[in-house]
């Protein structure tokens, strides 16, 4: 047998004091953070979301429902968690097998090709997680549905210039007015330089679940799943057999009345209309979206006293929102922060609603912003 190394762990340290020792400043005065984070450390999504609950506000802004998802789903999870001793366990780490074997299955159909389970499909927490992959694997150093002649000539400059297409697409089931998802994957020759990304959370109403995938040909998704089985490793077990549960229902039911692909967007588009109709009795100026869960609003028209002294300076848009949270109780998410700083001074005017909420909730919004109107 083998005798490992004896490691000098002294030796070790010393070296690291001295890579790390900096004469001129302390560890608290010194700036620790990696380049990469320079820009990224401010997030819209800390900010408004603690400024929503600490003023318990009517929450328009973050993009989550506030129902529960389908009976089907959430017993699915129940029958998971009662499984057995192995759905608290790790199961294969690049994807749970019943759940990429029905994603495999489900989508194959869809992009008209078999597609491999094992090789092209990896299962991620969240969508979140899957981009992080594909953007740390392949890339070194407004909510329209495109058209089918629109996909196409992205793709055409993909192939012509020997592209990797990244497509993030969650909402693919949340399409309005008769507008249909196209998978840029199902294009003739785009499989083979797609990578495709997909979220249980937009897809079942569950958000907390935290369950994603990538999908793409096997000699990109390996890169992937190098970057995942290195940072988080494996996704939860209960959650991806319950989702593979929901898939397998769905692929029974698909095009059909009873499934839930069809009665969601059917729901949403209720709610899409009765918030429109809401902003514009308010003297807003909505956007409607063809897709997802948000409609962004124009604010120009608005006459509002910003006095707050605390939000001078920063953009029209944040210091509408941390208006309107504080003082009239509705949070909703500026449009700008989405932007580079470049860019940002553009959508100044604008904000954003999520509709995909309880009917209560939107009413709760409607009387906020109609009393506001009135006072006017």
């Amino acid at each position: 047998m083998l005798r490992p190394p004896v490691l000098n762990w002294a030796s070790l340290w010393k070296r690291s004091v001295v890579l790390t020792h900096c004469p001129s400043k302390s560890v608290m005065a010194r700036e620790l953070h990696a380049k990469r984070l320079e820009g990224v450390d401010k997030n819209i999504w800390v900010e408004f979301t603690q400024l929503a609950a600490e003023y318990k506000v009517v929450n328009l802004g973050q993009g989550f429902p506030d129902f529960s998802p389908p009976s089907f789903i959430r017993e699915a999870f129940c029958n998971a968690l009662n499984g057995g001793a192995s759905m608290h366990q790790y199961t294969r780490a690049f994807g749970h097998p019943p759940l990429v074997k029905i994603l495999a299955k489900f989508f194959g159909r869809i992009v008209g090709r078999e597609i491999d389970p094992m090789e092209d499909i990896l299962v991620t927490v969240g969508a979140y997680q899957a981009l992080f992959c594909t953007f740390q694997a392949l890339i070194n150093e407004g909510d329209e549905v495109f058209q089918r002649d629109e996909l196409q000539m992205i793709a055409d400059l993909c192939i012509k210039h020997d592209i990797i297409c990244i497509s993030d697409e969650v909402y693919e089931w949340l399409t309005y007015d008769g507008e249909k998802h196209i998978k840029i994957a199902s294009l003739p020759g785009m499989w083979e330089r797609t990578v495709t990304i997909g979220s249980a959370g937009k897809t079942f109403s569950a958000t907390g679940w935290k369950v994603g995938w990538a999908m793409g040909p096997g000699h990109i998704m390996k890169h992937l799943k190098t970057v995942h089985q290195n940072s988080v490793y494996h996704t939860a077990t209960a959650a991806q057999e319950a989702v593979a549960m929901g898939f397998q229902k769905e692929y029974d039911t698909f095009g059909t009345e009873e499934s839930y692909f069809k009665q969601l967007p059917a729901m949403l588009h209720a709610k899409r209309l009765r918030l429109a109709e809401c902003l514009r009795s308010v003297g807003l100026e909505p956007i409607m979206p063809q897709g997802g869960y948000f409609m962004i609003t124009d604010i120009s028209g608005l006459k509002v006293d910003l006095n707050d002294p605390s939000t001078k300076g920063e953009p029209y848009d944040f210091r509408i929102v941390k208006w309107l949270i504080k003082e009239k109780g509705l949070a909703t998410i500026p449009v700008s922060g989405f932007y580079s700083q470049e860019h940002s001074g553009d959508f100044q005017k604008y904000i954003r609603f999520c509709f995909v909420k309880e009917d209560s909730t939107l009413k709760a919004a409607e009387d906020i912003l109609k009393q506001w109107r009135i006072k006017q």
